[in-house]
């Protein structure tokens, strides 16, 4: 990790706190940058879009954070609708102690002049979920199976935050379904290209 990376996730992981009472604002992240000692300037400096920035950057802290939790899994005997699965609640699992500052994130990326870069974001996130699954296609396969999982997370990752039901049996019924449905429509698998390491099974 670079060093302009680390000061990025100081200043969020320090924000995260006060977010759930004062919300996504610059002012909130200025108060972390004091929290931090760090100078003021800072903050433009490091974000230059301001909270829309840090924002996106939430997003790729929650991604990154997910990867180091799946890095120790055997995908080798996994079908890929579990691999899926598994990359998609272990994402949730990581947000779960940031819950509200999900739900204003998500809230803040509603307005539709914000959708672009809500839709990247989420892109993103799911395009490292399926590398991790072992997908390294490069034909139209891989925009339609990035594409149907970024409507997977964005319906799940709602469903989730209304989710009091125990153990988010919920949540989990919900993504189920919606994967069921997609490997059903046949466009989840497409032609799944795996890298050398993995030998994913079809269903």
């Amino acid at each position: 990790m670079n060093a302009s990376c680390q000061l990025k996730d100081q200043i969020l992981e320090a924000a995260l706190p006060d977010i759930v009472f004062d919300g996504w604002s610059d002012l909130t992240l200025t108060k972390a940058i004091d929290t931090l000692g760090l100078d003021k300037d800072i903050y433009r400096a490091t974000f230059p879009a301001g909270v829309a920035d840090v924002i996106a950057h939430f997003s790729d802290w929650a991604d990154r954070q997910m990867l180091d939790q799946l890095d120790a899994t055997n995908i080798e005997d996994m079908r890929i609708r579990d691999r899926i699965r598994r990359g998609v609640l272990t994402r949730l699992d990581v947000l779960a102690p940031h819950k509200e500052a999900v739900r204003l994130a998500m809230h803040y990326w509603a307005a539709p002049h914000r959708g672009a870069k809500a839709g990247k974001n989420l892109w993103h996130t799911a395009d490292r979920i399926w590398q991790w699954a072992g997908d390294v296609s490069t034909d139209y396969n891989r925009y339609s199976k990035r594409a149907l999982l970024s409507a997977l997370l964005a319906s799940t990752t709602y469903t989730w935050l209304k989710d009091d039901s125990e153990d988010l049996a919920d949540t989990h019924k919900h993504l189920d379904q919606k994967i069921e449905r997609i490997m059903k429509m046949g466009q989840f698998i497409g032609k799944l290209k795996c890298n050398k390491k993995t030998t994913a099974q079809a269903v």
